[in-house]
């Protein structure tokens, strides 16, 4: 059966809409990082949660899953060049959700924002699909 979207961000959702996906990416922007340093980062994230996003991710070719033979085994994430064209759209959020947090700090809400240096995503120049 054919899949239709409606509209493009219909398709963009598809792939890295929720709460952690784009926070999974933003910290993968750094480079390759271990699940272990992932569930630091992510604190309110359960196991069951990172493990279902990072293989949905996997699945469709945003992350690469790098499994190391030793003993304790050892796993690796990382971005692909596909996710790596991700890169503009996840700093557009970064900056989005930083004027908003300023907003509603100048109207007297009791919000905070931990960093403001768009995670990873500018540790690296953006991959674009254009031929």
């Amino acid at each position: 059966m054919k899949k239709i979207y409606r509209i493009g961000v219909e398709a963009t959702l598809e792939v890295i809409g929720g709460k952690w996906k784009p926070m999974i990416l933003c910290y993968l922007g750094n480079g390759p990082i271990r699940t272990g340093e992932l569930k630091r980062n992510l604190p309110n994230i359960t196991s069951k949660m990172l493990t279902q996003q990072l293989r949905e991710l996997e699945a469709d070719k945003i992350i690469s899953r790098k499994v190391y033979s030793q003993v304790p085994p050892k796993v690796e994430y990382a971005l692909t060049d596909e996710g790596r064209t991700l890169r503009q759209l996840l700093v557009d959020m970064a900056e989005w959700g930083e004027h908003r947090v300023h907003e509603r700090q100048a109207a007297g809400e009791d919000v905070a924002l931990l960093h403001e240096d768009h995670g990873g995503y500018l540790n690296f120049e953006p991959i674009t699909t254009e031929a």
